[in-house]
């Protein structure tokens, strides 16, 4: 299993950003565009993309590793 993908605010847009990692993976104009690029990432790497606010927050959590106790996820 992958590194978490992180998708954050930055001073010019959104980005993709592994666990762990101080540099971005990716960078990009809208969140839209970060969050694709980072599931695409997280689905390959068999890890979780978790989505921030512009606040810092976490909205939301995607998971595409083997999770011996998957959530009930209704929204995805």
């Amino acid at each position: 299993m992958g590194k978490n993908q992180h998708v954050v605010k930055t001073d010019d847009g959104w980005g993709v950003r592994g666990e762990g990692n101080s540099r971005l993976t990716s960078e990009h104009r809208t969140k839209n565009a970060a969050e694709n690029a980072g599931r695409q990432i997280a689905k390959h790497q068999q890890s979780e993309l978790v989505i921030h606010g512009r606040d810092g927050k976490i909205q939301d959590k995607d998971s595409f590793g083997k999770d011996p106790c998957p959530p009930k996820d209704r929204v995805h």
